[in-house]
């Protein structure tokens, strides 16, 4: 199985996430799209240099392509007044964990790969450090989102089949509503990113594009 597939680009990325979700449409059956209701928070997953430089070893070529896709939703969510959090991924020796074994290698606060790329900076956002693949795991993001009265979360960032299907199935567990975003994930491959998405769907949550979940929102302000 091939990594560091650059199979999303800015040119195909609308096509292939439409195919995605031909696939994935007989789990959506029954189930609609309510951001508003439902008090959904945006949460933006590890969209760090260390996976969004190419000068990084751990860069993720798919990750450009949906840069644009992450701030449209947050300038979406940003005019509904709907919560938006991007969590940082950070390490210690102390606390990485099995993580740390697993990869050899941690995320660690150095001030440079460790930093939000510099392409989301305009997002308003609450900022969760986290130090496992759950974003849920030992942070403060449950309570905040049970201080705003969120009933539903929509997943987007990297990597997709690790910290962000984590962190979905985790929200879900918690009792939040999960929409996953097909064209606002990315991962090292295509393969890693559809099974996430099948087994998701099957499961946990619900798989959406983001031009969809803008139309929701726009839809009602009016």
């Amino acid at each position: 199985m091939p990594l560091k597939e650059g199979y999303f680009t800015s040119r195909n990325i609308c096509r292939k996430s439409d195919k995605m979700l031909a696939l994935l449409k007989s789990f959506r059956r029954g189930k609609t799209l309510n951001l508003r209701s439902r008090k959904t928070a945006l949460i933006v997953m590890d969209m760090q240099r260390y996976f969004t430089s190419s000068r990084s070893h751990a860069y993720v070529p798919a990750c450009g392509a949906i840069i644009a896709k992450i701030k449209c939703l947050a300038l979406a969510f940003r005019k509904n007044n709907l919560p938006i959090v991007i969590t940082r991924h950070l390490n210690t020796k102390q606390n990485a964990g099995a993580l740390g074994r697993w990869w050899k290698d941690i995320i660690m606060n150095d001030g440079n790969f460790d930093r939000i790329d510099g392409r989301l900076k305009d997002i308003k956002a609450t900022v969760v450090k986290k130090s496992q693949y759950d974003a849920f795991y030992k942070t403060p993001l449950d309570r905040f989102l049970k201080a705003k009265k969120v009933k539903q979360v929509l997943i987007c960032g990297v990597l997709t089949h690790l910290c962000c299907e984590t962190t979905a199935r985790s929200a879900f567990v918690k009792n939040y509503d999960v929409l996953f975003a097909i064209d606002g994930t990315a991962t090292y491959s295509e393969s890693f990113h559809f099974a996430s998405l099948l087994n998701l769907a099957h499961g946990f949550a619900v798989p959406v594009l983001t031009e969809e979940v803008i139309r929701n929102l726009d839809a009602g302000r009016n």
